[in-house]
């Protein structure tokens, strides 16, 4: 007979490089970038961060000139530390060997190598020469939810221990001076990060991944884009993204929750992908969730800046370690990108 598993996530890790203060990086570099202009300053001043992280800090290497080939050599140089630590931390959360890994999940869309980082981090943290991977590039802010989604099919399905990694460095791909408002909006946003999570077969105690919904609205495809140039990747970012998204967050949410029984106000805990501080308010406002609900999205958004992927498992991770959760619980996770695409996530709290 076999087994009916489910995967349940048990651990988290979170790497950040250095701090940067939001405020510094404008006065010291982004004012002469934008050449004083007062819509970059009120960009800046209204992009809901307050520091955020880099492993390059323009204010001493202006990477903005740099080919597209020297930035993905600079990417293998910074992610391998920040990814390695970002799993360490997750597998020591989780009790985890890592020769007991079966499946790693690798998530980015700001590098590439070949080989991959999932192969050199599966080599330089020592797990087994049959681990099995995979990784999923350029799908953008949303990618850790499908990611997660994969990690959790392989646990449920053949009983596979699963890490998934999200490592995201933005700060490789800062543009050369431009009057376009959205590249402003990019460079006041996004930020560097590596965080983890780890997904075992039940029965574990954690939280476990019950169901997932996508929706991707193709007629608001140009309004988020990610284009690969010589000059790096070059972000498109729309101010209509706010309303699209408004048109289909709650119709995403209630197929989500409906399919099992549940209501808005039964979630015990929401995860919301903060990809500026409009869209934290729109989900809010569509779904009727008050300020304390959609805090952690808030605080992370002011602390760490949009993370891409990485940004909702930074935000999962504070979520299990307050240890509010009761067994039972509802937890939703939300995250937006490139498409215009939606994805959902329902997760649920395992008795421990």
């Amino acid at each position: 007979m076999v087994a009916a598993w489910t995967g349940r996530v048990v651990g988290a890790g979170v790497a950040v490089p250095a701090v940067l203060p939001q405020d510094r990086l404008w006065d010291d570099f982004f004012a002469e970038h934008y050449a004083g202009s007062e819509l970059a300053r009120r960009v800046w001043t209204n992009s809901g961060v307050a520091t955020r992280n880099g492993v390059v800090d323009p204010r001493v290497e202006d990477v903005s000139g740099w080919s597209t080939g020297a930035r993905m050599r600079r990417f293998v140089e910074e992610a391998m530390p920040l990814g390695k630590e970002a799993l360490a931390l997750c597998l020591d959360d989780a009790g985890i060997d890592p020769r007991d890994v079966d499946q790693l999940t690798v998530v980015s869309c700001t590098g590439y190598a070949t080989p991959g980082l999932d192969i050199l981090l599966a080599r330089d943290l020592g797990m087994r020469s049959d681990v099995q991977r995979l990784h999923v590039g350029h799908m953008g802010c949303y990618a850790a939810l499908p990611g997660l989604a994969t990690v959790a099919d392989a646990a449920a399905a053949r009983g596979k221990v699963g890490l998934l990694l999200c490592l995201e460095l933005t700060s490789l791909h800062i543009q050369p001076p431009s009057a376009d408002r959205e590249q402003m909006v990019a460079h006041s946003l996004f930020s560097d990060a590596a965080a983890a999570v780890a997904v075992l077969p039940s029965p574990a105690p954690g939280l476990e991944v019950v169901d997932l919904v996508a929706r991707t609205d193709v007629t608001g495809s140009a309004l988020m884009t990610w284009d690969v140039t010589d000059l790096g990747f070059r972000m498109g970012l729309s101010s209509k993204v706010p309303r699209v998204l408004r048109e289909h967050v709650a119709e995403v949410v209630a197929e989500l929750l409906d399919a099992h029984g549940l209501r808005v106000p039964d979630v015990a805990g929401w995860v919301v992908h903060p990809g500026g501080p409009r869209i934290i308010d729109v989900v809010a406002d569509r779904l009727g969730l008050d300020s304390s609900r959609v805090a952690d999205s808030r605080a992370v958004l002011r602390e760490h800046g949009n993370c891409s992927s990485a940004t909702v498992l930074i935000i999962l991770s504070r979520l299990l370690a307050a240890g509010t959760l009761e067994a039972g619980d509802p937890v939703v996770c939300l995250a937006f990108g490139p498409g215009l695409t939606l994805y959902a996530t329902l997760l649920r709290a395992a008795p421990g």
